[in-house]
């Protein structure tokens, strides 16, 4: 039978648009708890040390990620079964109803252990949708996206991802100049969960028009083709017994996720408390610090997306390997030790450079290891089980570290884990082109 036609240059590229768009609203969503977190801590937890604090949330930030493999299963088998478009209106509604949520949950003072069980509530569901979210997103950009540029739209994934934490540092920065330190922790830290939440809505109206792929639509002819020529009854998409036919891609996935997770959230998410906690800044310098990094590692993405369309996905991988192994524990020890912003920005941002060897084309690189019919639940299932475990913990364990005074266990822990990824890179196959599965679609 022959393909659908590839929808035209104007449309895959408002598709491509409306999705990243969506996909910057719900990251900010999710990042506004952890960039908050060192205002909110205090008001739904009892009083104890600024540690102890942050311990809790981070806990509930963890947990939150362990919601991420349900999300990834359910919304993934949805994705295969009814369209990526169908999962992404999904995700973004569930985005939206936990960021609410947590805008308007009570204070411990209040309603007592009902506002952490609040709390953790909204986490859950927004868990669900960010888990359902990676998945369908990498997919529809891979998938939307032209065999030559693959790479380079598919780079958006985590382009926005971090655009939406860098949003959330905006809003905190723009709210630490407007608002007293009083005033934030008070009431002010709710203003960025309303902001969220009426930002999904607007990303809502904006994938209401997006496009279905073209490579789902095939699949899905191809299938009622079969039927009415009485092939018998195809399998059901996205049926998690079919991704198990598929071990050596799953475990690929869960190999190169490994130590990418575990960086990125390192040089993120915490490595603002690092500042603080650590290397003994100010908060408001702290964020200032952020926010300029994540400007700078915003563009990495596009370049080496371009890269790995140039000269394959592996050696970009390898970049990261390499890079992680060798740099990790001597850049946290200069980290720590070191009381300049501008050799702070600069560390983080030679980190980062680092790890964008994984960000920039990780999506890209799990959907070309699966067919169409289980793409979505592929990319999504083993990868969110991979961050459930080791980069929604990477807060909470670098926390403890501290606490129990053996800080740089963790510089290891990273390292460690880095290292188990190289030697995944190092021996998987090259996956763009003919080499991976969507040189079918």
């Amino acid at each position: 039978m022959n393909s659908p036609a590839s929808p035209p240059i104007i449309s895959r590229l408002r598709s491509i648009v409306s999705g990243s768009i969506g996909n910057l609203v719900e990251w900010y969503d999710w990042y506004a708890y952890s960039a908050f977190a060192l205002y909110f801590a205090p008001v739904f937890f009892p009083k104890g040390s600024p540690t102890a604090q942050l311990l809790n949330t981070a806990a509930i930030f963890a947990v939150g990620f362990l919601m991420r493999p349900l999300g990834a299963w359910l919304l993934g088998a949805y994705a295969d079964r009814h369209g990526r478009r169908a999962a992404l209106l999904l995700s973004v509604q569930l985005m939206a109803g936990g960021s609410l949520l947590i805008a308007a949950a009570p204070g411990y003072a209040t309603i007592g252990v009902m506002a952490p069980a609040l709390l953790l509530l909204a986490r859950l569901v927004q868990g669900i949708s960010v888990g359902g979210e990676y998945g369908t997103s990498a997919t529809y950009l891979s998938e939307m996206a032209g065999a030559r540029h693959r790479g380079f739209w598919s780079s958006f994934q985590y382009l926005t991802l971090m655009g939406g934490q860098l949003l959330a540092l905006l809003v905190q920065l723009g709210l630490q100049q407007v608002l007293t330190a009083g005033q934030l922790a008070d009431w002010g830290w709710r203003v960025p969960f309303v902001i969220g939440a009426l930002a999904a809505m607007g990303a809502l109206y904006l994938r209401t028009h997006m496009g279905e792929t073209a490579a789902f639509e095939q699949k899905q002819q191809a299938v009622t083709l079969g039927e009415a020529e009485g092939e018998g009854h195809a399998p059901t998409p996205g049926q998690l017994r079919q991704l198990l036919k598929h071990p050596r891609a799953v475990l690929t996935v869960v190999g190169l996720t490994l130590g990418g997770t575990l960086a990125f959230y390192t040089f993120t998410t915490y490595a603002q408390k690092f500042l603080v906690n650590t290397a003994g800044f100010s908060k408001e310098s702290a964020t200032l610090i952020s926010f300029g990094v994540m400007a700078v590692a915003l563009l990495f993405q596009p370049l080496l997306g371009v890269i790995s369309d140039k000269v394959g996905r592996r050696p970009v991988l390898l970049m990261f390997g390499i890079g992680a192994t060798l740099g990790t524990v001597p850049l946290l020890r200069l980290l720590a030790q070191t009381h300049d912003a501008w050799t702070a920005a600069g560390l983080l941002i030679a980190a980062l450079f680092v790890v964008s060897g994984y960000t920039s084309i990780s999506a890209v690189v799990k959907a070309e290891l699966f067919p169409t019919e289980i793409r979505a639940l592929g990319v999504g299932l083993p990868f969110a089980l991979t961050v459930a475990i080791f980069g929604g913990t990477a807060e909470y364990v670098a926390l403890f570290a501290k606490d129990h005074g053996v800080e740089e266990w963790f510089y290891w822990y990273v390292t460690g884990c880095a290292f188990l990824s190289l030697l995944v890179y190092w021996r998987m196959g090259e996956t763009r082109g003919e080499h991976g599965r969507m040189a079918e679609d």
